[in-house]
C-alpha cells in the first residue's frame, strides 16, 4: 500500500476531492499554507493499493492547474526618481505530490 500526500491550491480543492471520490478513492483533507506566497492550500492524504497510485496521480494532475500571479518585487531606483515597484510574475497552483510506503493500514 501507498500513502499519497498531494498539496493542491485551494481553488482546485473541490474538483480534486470530487473526482477522487467519483473514482472510488477516499482522502482526508487538511488545510495548509504555502511558505512562499502564504497562500491557502489543501493537503490530501490518500491511501491506495500500489497499482492505483498512477490513477490517483492522474486524477490530481487533471484537476490541478497552474496559474500566473503577480507579486510586488523589491523597489528599484531609477536615477533621482522615487523607488518603483515592478510586479514579478510567478507560477502558482498545480500540485506537489509525495508517495510513501505504508507498513500497516486500518480503517474502522
Amino acid at each position: 500500500m501507498k500513502l499519497i500526500y498531494a498539496i493542491v491550491n485551494n481553488d482546485d480543492s473541490h474538483a480534486v476531492s470530487t473526482n477522487l471520490t467519483k473514482n472510488g478513492f477516499f482522502a482526508t483533507k487538511l488545510a495548509s499554507t504555502g511558505g512562499f506566497l502564504m497562500a491557502g492550500n489543501t493537503t490530501f492524504l490518500t491511501c491506495c493499493e500500489n497499482e492505483s497510485v498512477d490513477t490517483v496521480i492522474e486524477i490530481i494532475k487533471k484537476h490541478s492547474r497552474k496559474r500566473t500571479q503577480y507579486i510586488p518585487s523589491a523597489a528599484s531606483f531609477s536615477g533621482d526618481a522615487m523607488p518603483v515597484n515592478y510586479p514579478t510574475e510567478v507560477s502558482i497552483g498545480g500540485a506537489t505530490i509525495f508517495v510513501t510506503d505504508i507498513e500497516r493500514f486500518e480503517k474502522f
